[in-house]
């Protein structure tokens, strides 16, 4: 069966869910690139002065443009797709963040997430938004890459893969998305509350994370397969607490914060606005970071001898910091 076919199908099937999101409209924006006027006469054109091109040659022509880039094209085509990758990662990290309250919710709602587990049972219907959201991810960036692709053949160019590294810079790239490693995280903490028993629900994906903890492997049907690279940049050991720049970039909240001058006690978000990212050096990345609390949870439960010497490492640091900061405090205040 072809992709077309298989991602109609799905569609359907998420629309009788009632859970049908934005999604690459991947049957019109093939028809864009079949009824591109000015491509077909550009390739007639070039045919016809030839003149020395078979008839077949003349029919191929007519559907594959020898233009590296179509203003027509470009026009109709990539500012709908960026539009449509742009409501697809807003919708995604949106219904990931409200899927992942139910589990690691803070403060008073923790407290009543867990009077309500009481009297009723929220984990199959987690577990179900769970293998939901993994598969939409999965079946819209595949539909991406294979219209970029379409492009690229119709047109003979590299426009479509370099619009792809555009969306990964813009970080609209949905498999980059942080939040498809918390999903991840999810998947193996509700695994390791089953005793290590795969739900039914996730027959056709699979997490892992490697012995050191610094790699999650995320596999998917038809051998996709995605790694993940939890090693911090700073301290370049597996992240501790780890909290997900507006970049994408991973690093323990301790370096997050030494590198941004701030103080742990005090966290990321009283970083300033023009404080940059440590590896890419893009400003205002500390706004909105994502606090990556099921992977946290993940390693508290997989590595606890490391968590436990990182805790007391990270909490004997921010003692240290806030003892010298309220000195520091008092001092001003009373003019010494």
């Amino acid at each position: 069966m072809k992709f077309g076919e298989t991602f109609m199908e799905y569609l359907q099937a998420e629309e009788g869910l009632d859970k049908f999101s934005p999604h690459v409209e991947y049957k019109r924006l093939k028809k864009v690139l079949k009824s591109c006027r000015a491509c077909r006469a550009a390739a007639l054109k070039e045919s016809n002065s030839n003149g020395e091109q078979q008839e077949d040659h003349e029919n191929e022509g007519s559907e594959i443009c020898q233009l590296e880039s179509c203003q027509l094209c470009d026009q109709n085509f990539f500012a709908e797709l960026k539009k449509e990758a742009s409501d697809i990662a807003g919708c995604f990290s949106s219904r990931v963040r409200r899927l992942l309250q139910l589990h690691t919710a803070p403060g008073i709602q923790k407290y009543l997430v867990t009077l309500r587990q009481c009297f009723k049972n929220d984990q199959p219907a987690i577990m179900q938004e769970c293998q939901i959201l993994i598969e939409y991810a999965m079946m819209n960036a595949i539909a991406m890459q294979k219209i970029l692709k379409k492009y690229d053949k119709v047109h003979c160019s590299v426009t479509g893969r370099n619009f792809k590294s555009k969306m990964r810079s813009e970080r609209l790239e949905i498999l980059q998305s942080p939040w498809l490693i918390e999903l991840g995280a999810l998947y193996m903490n509700f695994n390791e509350s089953n005793g290590g028993k795969s739900n039914v629900i996730f027959s056709q994906f699979s997490c892992n994370l490697s012995d050191t903890g610094s790699i999650m492997t995320l596999k998917f049907p038809d051998s996709v397969k995605l790694e993940y690279d939890l090693t911090c940049p700073i301290c370049l050991d597996t992240v501790f607490n780890p909290y997900a720049l507006r970049c994408g970039h991973l690093f323990c909240k301790s370096c997050a914060c030494t590198a941004a001058s701030v103080m742990i006690f005090q966290g990321i978000k009283a970083a300033s606005n023009v404080s940059k990212c440590p590896v890419c050096r893009e400003v205002g990345t500390y706004a909105n970071a994502v606090h990556m609390l099921e992977l946290d949870l993940l390693q508290k439960k997989r590595f606890k001898q490391y968590w436990k010497e990182r805790h007391a490492s990270e909490r004997a640091e921010m003692v240290k910091q806030s003892k010298i900061y309220w000195d520091n405090q008092t001092r001003y205040a009373v003019g010494f």
